[in-house]
């Protein structure tokens, strides 16, 4: 069986690689560069800002705090233990895979830290905004998700990685969202909010 889940997993991988032209290879690169990510990062502090005023610091902690334990975890829990080989560090696939730039990574890649990383916070930041900034809500889903797809795109995840990742990503987030919930805050300053509002 799981000789089976491999050769899909693989097969997948190569599919999804092998359909690749100059401009989205810019375009993906782009997205699996995380420093690319600071601008959102910032424009979400501002809006729960925005939203919850000094007592936003509490889902903005519960946000670093968050990000750290998805990818800690994502290397201590599963990297460092399962040991698979990223695809473009795996001896069978060389010279089949589409590398951009030769950009490869670490040496492991169970799971995929950016799939874990976005969509930590993507559902996390979802429960927050939903009721003030619905498409904003919706838009963070949408990122996480082509995060986790460039990183298939450029070979340096198998699909699992990161549809196992993005699984561990949203627990967590779901969960530190819960944590969250205990601290009751005061009502957002949208118009659109209900005048008492919880996490």
């Amino acid at each position: 069986m799981t000789e089976f889940l491999n050769i899909i997993d693989t097969q997948l991988l190569i599919l999804v690689n092998g359909f690749h032209i100059t401009f989205t290879d810019y375009v993906m690169a782009i997205f699996s560069n995380r420093p690319i990510w600071t601008p959102l990062y910032l424009l979400l502090m501002y809006k729960l800002y925005m939203l919850y005023g000094k007592r936003s610091w509490i889902p903005i902690l519960g946000a670093f705090a968050l990000i750290a334990l998805a990818d800690q975890g994502s290397v201590h829990l599963f990297k460092n233990v399962f040991m698979r080989l990223r695809p473009c560090h795996e001896p069978s696939l060389e010279g089949k895979l589409h590398l951009v730039d030769g950009e490869c990574g670490g040496q492991y890649g169970f799971i995929s830290s950016h799939a874990a990383n976005t969509f930590a916070i993507a559902v996390y930041l979802y429960g927050f905004l939903k009721k003030d900034s619905y498409w904003l809500a919706i838009s963070l889903l949408g990122w996480a998700f082509i995060v986790s797809y460039s990183r298939v795109y450029l070979g340096v995840h198998y699909p699992g990685d990161v549809f196992i990742g993005g699984l561990f990503g949203a627990l967590l987030g779901f969960l530190m969202r819960l944590i969250i919930r205990r601290f009751e805050l005061p009502g957002a300053r949208s118009s659109k909010a209900e005048s008492t509002y919880r996490f």
